[in-house]
């Protein structure tokens, strides 16, 4: 049976988010703990080099924001 997801997001959070890090473990973490909130990935991710490690970003979104439209 399906989890119902709030529809807003919880702790005041935003309905768009843009997570960046270096490419860890850590910021791996911070992805799936956004999904485990009920965030969907949003756009696929985006990496750079910034001269000593990979930067990486994800993109999620609140599942029903004004956002997903279009």
């Amino acid at each position: 049976m399906p989890q119902h997801v709030a529809d807003i997001p919880p702790d005041g959070l935003p309905a768009y988010r843009l997570l960046t890090g270096p490419d860890d473990s850590a910021f791996c973490k911070r992805v799936s703990e956004a999904l485990a909130l009920g965030y969907r990935l949003y756009g696929s991710p985006a990496a750079t080099f910034n001269g000593e490690r990979v930067i990486v970003a994800q993109a999620v979104l609140w599942p029903g924001s004004d956002h997903a439209a279009g």
